[in-house]
This record gives structure tokens, C-alpha cells and sequence, in this order.
């Protein structure tokens, strides 16, 4: 019996020892030994094995690409919807892509022309079969309320600038959600419930720094702390929804973003005034009769500038890359309003240069116009008829095609890829997305 049972454990252990891929021969030598006499220990690794260096494992996993794409017609500007999967071809940095899936949304309805085939199977996990949405939903709008970037003085028609989006671009049966940057506190979420729009309208309230403000306030080694502050906060919480926006599929998001612009080096003559008061006497400067601090040539001292100003410019243009990558990895597109209008001069109670006034307009405009391009968006920017350019987004975003494909480049270094696509018919325009960016891998968003 005890020879009996000592094979017995023998045969097992021999088989999970072969299970694991390692040697079964020294298990029987095991079992014949006597209980006395230590198990045989494994060959030591030869000094070549021990030398030679693992071998790098690279994984990557295949992610359905989308775009959205309008197809119209160039002689009278229609929407074209009978086109079929073979009509397109998409181009990934010049290589051809085989077309995944293709959805048609016309009239805000969708339509699953080409239905993308079932995620590969991965070891040791096995998923439910898919099932298609019964959702006919085919539009999500995103508003972005920047209040922290939108004067107290312009919250009336703020707030009637968005009860002409509730008239005019969001109809029920549209998806959509609202989050504020400031003291409006509006955060709702994903819903059909036209109703909490209203409600969340009379919220609004403007709370941007005054051009005075930012003169006087407190300067830091990136610049003005309270307007790097405030643009730190829009950007983050901007990031943060587009990552949100990326779960959602084979939906055209529209993030309606609204706010006055941005600028990291606002007033820089008013400001540097501000802090060195007429001019810096200590040195070899003086002051002119404007106030300028000027060498002893007569000529504006270029050596002396607020802090912070040599790299506003590349900050600024860096916070915008980011987030209109995500909003292209997410396939949103943004559309920005800037609530101002028409923009004349400086409020007289602000007493500020009309030459700096100017170019700060100018510069948080462009701003908006940056973020709305990338993205494949456009600006609402120094005009007053907010109608014409809510029904511009309405059309743009309740007929398009949503086109997907598996990328059939596998280096994981190619962060930033380029989209082309292009309809065989004649006669017809095509908008789409030029690029897109990977997702970050794990190990960049730790190092972050």
C-alpha cells in the first residue's frame, strides 16, 4: 500500500511538472529515492545561457479606428446617402486600409450599413456575443461652459446664447451633457431630458478676470498665477471629457465649447508697468515720455519683459495640442462659441491701451480658432449671428457616414498617424478627420 500510494503522488506530480514545461525526468528519480536522501537539484545554466539577454516581448492590441465623414454633393451642397462601403478608401500615412465598419447617420437617425466584425478572442477570457444598440440616437453634444474665461457683464446674453442651442441645435431624442469650469457648478451628465437643460441655464454665470485684474494681479514665474490658474483648470477638465467621450462609438460628438479665449501673456506692456512701476531705475534703463523703459540709446530695453513671457506662447500652443489629440483619439469634434460677439473696443471703466486691447482679442480668438480646426470643428468668432452658426452645427452633425478600420501598422512608436479618405464618385466633396493619435500606453501615463 505505501509503494502504491508513493507512485500514486509520483504520476501527479509528474504531471503538473510537464504541464509547466519543465523537465519530468527527475520526478521518477524522486519517487525510488528513500525518504533520507535529498532531491536531485537541477543542472546549473551553462556561463552562454546565463550571458545571453532575454528577448524584448511586444504586445499591441487591435482598436477599431473611426472617423466621421461628410459627403456632399459640389453642385448644389447636398448630403449625399446612398453611398456603399465600396465607394470609400481610406489611407492611413498613404497605406490603404481595408474598411471595418461604416455607419450611416442621416437625419440623426443611424443606420449599420457595414457592421464591424467581433474583437479578437484573448487567452483565458471569453466575452458575451455582441449584440446591436437599439439606440437610433444618432447625435451626443457635449457643452462646455468655460465660465472662467467669460465676463460677468456678458452672462444675459450668455445665457440666451445657449436657450438658441435648446431651440435650435439640441431636438429630442439627442444625447447630450453640460459641465461648467467655475462658480456655475453645472455638471450633467449624458441624458435625453431636454428639461434639465432649461434649468441648468438659469445657472450660468460669468466669472472671467477683467483686463485691470489682470494687470494688477499677482505675477509668478510661469506669469499671471490667477490666469495660468484658471487655464489650467479649463484645459484639465477639458482633457478629462474627451477621455470620457472615447468610450462611445459610432456617434459624432459635438463639443459645443464656449468661452472668450485664452491667452498665457495677456497686457504685457501694462503689466510689466504694473511690476517695475515706470521704469526699473537700478540699472542702466530709464523712462520715456509714455512710460517705457528705454535704454541709454533712446530704444525700448528688449531685455526687460514680465516673467514668464519667453514661453508663454509654447505653453499655450501645448495645452491645445493636447486636448484636441484627445478629442481626435475620442472622435470628437469641437465647435467653439465665443459669447462676446462682435468685439469693439476695451470697456472704458478699464482704462487699458487700445493697442494691447487689440491684440488680446486677437489672440484669444485665434486660440479658438486652433482648438476648432484640429478637430475638424469651427470658430463662432467675432460675429453676432449665433443662428446661422447653430444651424451650421446642426446640419454638419445630422448627416455624416462614421467609417472604421484596423490599423495595419504595427509600430507602436507612430504615435500621431494621418487619415485620408477618399469617395470614387465623382463630383462630390468629402470632409473627414486628418489624424489621429494612439492611445498613451501605461507606462507614459505613469511617468505623467
Amino acid at each position: 500500500m505505501r509503494n502504491t500510494a508513493k507512485f500514486s503522488v509520483a504520476a501527479a506530480l509528474a504531471l503538473a511538472v510537464a504541464m509547466c514545461g519543465l523537465a519530468v525526468a527527475e520526478v521518477s528519480t524522486f519517487a525510488q529515492a528513500r525518504p533520507t536522501q535529498a532531491a536531485q537539484q537541477p543542472r546549473p545554466q551553462t556561463q552562454q545561457q546565463a550571458q545571453q539577454p532575454q528577448q524584448p516581448t511586444f504586445r499591441s492590441i487591435a482598436e477599431l479606428v473611426t472617423t466621421d465623414v461628410i459627403v456632399r454633393d459640389a453642385k448644389n451642397d447636398q448630403f449625399m446617402a446612398d453611398l456603399k462601403p465600396t465607394d470609400f478608401e481610406v489611407y492611413e500615412d498613404n497605406v490603404k486600409q481595408e474598411l471595418a465598419s461604416m455607419v450611416l447617420i442621416h437625419g440623426g437617425r443611424a443606420y449599420n450599413t457595414l457592421a464591424p466584425p467581433p474583437a479578437p478572442l484573448q487567452e483565458g477570457i471569453i466575452l458575451p456575443v455582441s449584440r446591436p444598440t437599439n439606440d437610433a440616437a444618432g447625435r451626443v453634444f457635449l457643452l462646455f461652459v468655460d465660465d472662467l474665461h467669460m465676463d460677468f457683464q456678458n452672462t444675459p446674453r450668455i445665457r440666451e446664447l445657449f436657450r438658441k442651442m435648446l431651440k435650435n441645435l439640441i431636438h429630442d431624442g439627442d444625447m447630450w451633457g453640460m459641465v461648467s469650469t467655475g462658480t456655475s457648478s453645472i455638471s450633467i451628465d449624458l441624458t435625453y431630458d431636454r428639461a434639465l437643460l432649461d434649468d441648468a441655464i438659469n445657472r450660468i454665470s460669468g466669472n472671467g478676470l477683467k483686463p485691470s485684474e489682470i494687470i494688477k494681479g499677482q505675477e509668478g514665474q510661469d506669469g499671471p498665477i490667477e490666469l495660468r490658474y484658471r487655464a489650467h483648470v479649463a484645459f484639465t477638465t477639458a482633457n478629462q471629457l474627451m477621455q470620457n467621450l472615447e468610450k462611445l462609438h459610432n456617434r459624432r460628438k459635438a463639443v459645443i465649447w464656449v468661452s472668450s479665449g485664452y491667452d498665457f501673456n495677456p497686457f504685457e506692456k501694462s503689466r510689466l508697468k504694473e511690476e517695475l512701476g515706470p521704469c526699473d531705475t537700478s540699472g542702466d534703463s530709464s523712462g520715456d515720455s509714455s512710460g517705457n523703459c528705454v535704454s541709454q540709446n533712446g530704444r525700448v530695453d528688449p531685455n526687460i519683459q514680465p516673467r514668464g513671457a519667453q514661453f508663454a506662447d509654447a505653453e499655450l500652443v501645448r495645452d491645445m495640442a493636447e486636448v484636441t489629440r484627445d478629442a481626435n483619439r475620442a472622435n470628437a469634434t469641437l465647435y467653439t462659441i465665443d459669447p462676446r460677439g462682435l468685439v469693439a473696443g476695451g470697456d472704458i471703466g478699464e482704462n487699458v491701451d487700445p493697442v494691447e486691447w487689440e491684440t488680446y482679442v486677437s489672440r484669444t480668438q485665434d486660440s479658438l480658432r486652433t482648438i476648432a480646426d484640429l478637430t475638424g470643428g469651427f470658430a463662432v468668432v467675432n460675429q453676432n449671428d449665433f443662428d446661422k452658426a447653430l444651424k451650421r452645427i446642426d446640419a454638419e452633425t445630422s448627416d455624416y457616414y462614421v467609417l472604421g478600420f484596423y490599423s495595419s501598422n504595427p509600430d507602436p512608436l507612430r504615435r500621431t498617424r494621418r487619415i485620408q479618405v477618399i469617395a470614387k464618385r465623382d463630383g462630390v466633396q468629402v470632409w473627414s478627420r486628418t489624424s489621429y493619435s494612439l492611445r498613451p500606453t501605461p507606462a507614459d501615463t505613469t511617468k505623467k
